[in-house]
């Protein structure tokens, strides 16, 4: 039965399943995704979050952040190629943590405090990780010059190996 006045959202709603515009769209009869903890009232956001791949550090409190960024230290630091660079980069950390102290305490009455961290142990774990990976590259590197040639490679020469691909 027809509602005695239908808007025009509600007319278009129902001329469209009348057409069958509806049926067998993608989905149907599946389940709808799990939203989360329905005590959370922030679902919507992590869900929109994870569903767009972005990253939310930037939104984190900052005492958080910083410890975040300790967590991954020193595999983080592998790529820089000195000892000053990565005690520059610590020692930064470092006076980041003593800034985030001074900032004056809101929320729980007690507040989160991120470590500062060692700079010479953490240089010595520095030089350990730069070590190993050193010793596999070198290891990996061994491997492929020691790999036995394909038979017949060390015959052809390079016009043959051409035509061959042609």
């Amino acid at each position: 039965m027809q509602e005695p006045y239908e808007t025009p959202v509600d007319k278009a709603i129902r001329e469209a399943r009348e057409r069958g515009e509806f049926d067998n769209l993608p989905g149907a009869g599946k389940p709808l995704r799990n939203l989360g903890n329905p005590d959370d009232a922030d679902w919507w956001v992590k869900a929109y979050a994870a569903r767009e791949g972005l990253d939310l550090s930037a939104a984190m409190p900052p005492v958080l952040a910083l410890r975040k960024e300790a967590a991954t230290f020193p595999e983080s630091l592998l790529e820089l190629a000195t000892e000053a660079s990565v005690r520059a980069v610590l020692e930064d950390f470092n006076r980041r943590v003593k800034q985030d102290r001074l900032r004056p305490a809101s929320g729980p009455a007690m507040p989160v405090v991120a470590p500062t961290v060692d700079v010479d142990a953490m240089v010595e774990r520095w030089r350990e990780l730069r070590a190993s990976a050193a010793a596999t590259s070198l290891a990996a590197v061994r491997a492929d010059v020691e790999a036995p040639l394909t038979p017949g490679a060390a015959r052809d020469s390079w016009w043959r190996r051409l035509l061959r691909r042609s």
